[in-house]
């Protein structure tokens, strides 16, 4: 059996399990002894513990692997002085998805109206973080200390230094190509630890949504499911409708055979509801499974999984809408106008500042004058909202990165239509057991 067919039934197991775990809570049907010893003991004892020892695996691979990817790509990129065309093509375009993202929802859910006719809850309250001023957004890109960018995940940061770094690499001559030797020796370490962690990925994504749904359940979904549906709704739309349409029309590779190779990054994106946390997989898989060059995905990945946030625009969007319909305001033409320009250029602006969607979202509403509150009432439903919409993202990721790389001729298509590949890290043509 394929890694990723493992993946798939620890998902399905464990969205069972969860349910069952909170029926079995809410019901209280084998007594409160019982339920309280799952709950305790298995709910937040076990799962939660190999949940979090999952998602910790994950993050420890990230930094390392976004450097060191990313000085390889910058060494091979400065050989050719492609850096500037690529940056810019691949910021045009994950803004381009981004508009796009916002535009498709907010067009849904104006004709399907999720929030005619829902009553305000009276004591619904929310505080706003505000929002970074341009200016600091800029400065703070570039790092004063690397090794405190490093040690607080800050990737565009990373970004920066490794490709300051790379391209001094590549400018260095005889000591520059031992010290690229090197990291491309490094590189492939790194890649083979994380494939050594992919063995336990069906127990860790077994664990997270096991807890999830136990915590949760289905119910929380019915006080809010029209504006669930239109989410989620949106998010499909764009992920299986946009992201084909624009990889046809800017590549002529077929959406299909991408939609399939990203499934366990997919799976991995719902789990952990983290595109950062995501990075090694989704690098992996977008080399390995799409035949994207190194040099051109440890920058179109990285970059994307901060500053690509098709799926928190897609929730924007809605949100908007819903919240202005709840509250009987209309915000016109130009106030849906607005929403779309801030929230595209927020999604760069806002980029590795914690509590990201929901930062985004009271700076749309301050921007049309609708009351901050109404987040609130829609943070109910947002957490498996933030699953899926992960998992949107980072498709983003891989499809741009694809048409990246095909402009740039660092696209092997004999990789991309190969349909025996099942590895999230391995060779064409073969499955680990």
């Amino acid at each position: 059996m394929g890694l990723t067919t493992r993946i798939l039934i620890a998902m399905l197991a464990g969205i069972v399990i969860g349910v069952l775990f909170n029926f079995l809570n809410t019901s209280q049907l084998l007594g409160s002894g019982f339920t309280g010893f799952i709950n305790a003991y298995i709910t937040e004892g076990l799962f939660d513990v190999v949940g979090r020892i999952f998602i910790a695996s994950l993050k420890l691979m990230v930094v390392p692997l976004v450097l060191v990817s990313l000085v390889c790509g910058a060494c091979a990129l400065s050989e050719g002085s492609r850096i500037g065309p690529l940056a810019g093509k691949t910021v045009l375009l994950y803004l381009l998805t981004t508009a796009a993202a916002i535009t498709l929802a907010l067009c849904l859910a104006m004709v399907i109206q999720p929030g005619v006719g829902v009553e305000v809850t009276a004591d619904a309250t929310f505080e706003a973080q505000e929002s970074p001023p341009l200016a600091d957004v800029l400065v703070n890109i570039f790092p004063t200390n690397p090794v405190e960018a490093m040690a607080q995940g800050n990737m565009l940061q990373i970004i920066v230094f490794a490709l300051l770094m790379g391209y001094a690499i590549s400018r260095c001559g005889e000591p520059g190509r031992r010290i690229a030797s090197f990291f491309n020796d490094l590189n492939e370490v790194i890649l083979r630890m994380v494939g050594v962690l992919m063995v336990f990925a069906p127990y860790g994504v077994f664990a997270l949504l096991a807890k999830t749904f136990a915590t949760l359940g289905m119910e929380f979904i019915l006080d809010l499911g029209k504006y669930f549906l239109v989410v989620l709704g949106a998010l499909l739309v764009h992920a299986l409708g946009f992201y084909s349409i624009l990889l046809k029309l800017l590549s002529g590779l077929n959406p299909l055979e991408l939609i399939k190779k990203m499934r366990p990054a997919q799976v991995f994106a719902f789990s952990t509801a983290s595109s950062a946390a995501t990075i090694p997989v989704t690098l992996s898989t977008v080399e390995k499974r799409l035949g994207v060059d190194n040099k051109i995905a440890a920058f179109t990945v990285p970059l994307g999984a901060t500053i690509n946030m098709d799926g928190t625009a897609i929730m924007q969007g809605v949100a908007t809408v819903f919240i202005s319909q709840m509250y009987g305001i209309d915000i016109g033409l130009m106030g849906y106008l607005t929403v779309i320009l801030t929230a595209t250029l927020a999604s760069i602006g806002t980029a590795g500042v914690p509590g990201v969607g929901l930062i985004m979202l009271a700076m749309v509403l301050q921007q049309v004058g609708l009351p901050l509150e109404g987040i609130a009432i829609v943070m109910g439903v947002d957490r498996l909202l933030d699953m899926v919409r992960t998992a949107v993202n980072i498709t983003g990721d891989a499809v741009v990165s694809t048409i990246v790389a095909r402009s740039e001729g660092a696209l092997s298509e004999e990789t991309f239509n190969d349909r025996n590949y099942n590895s999230v890290s391995g060779t064409a043509g073969a499955s680990p057991q």
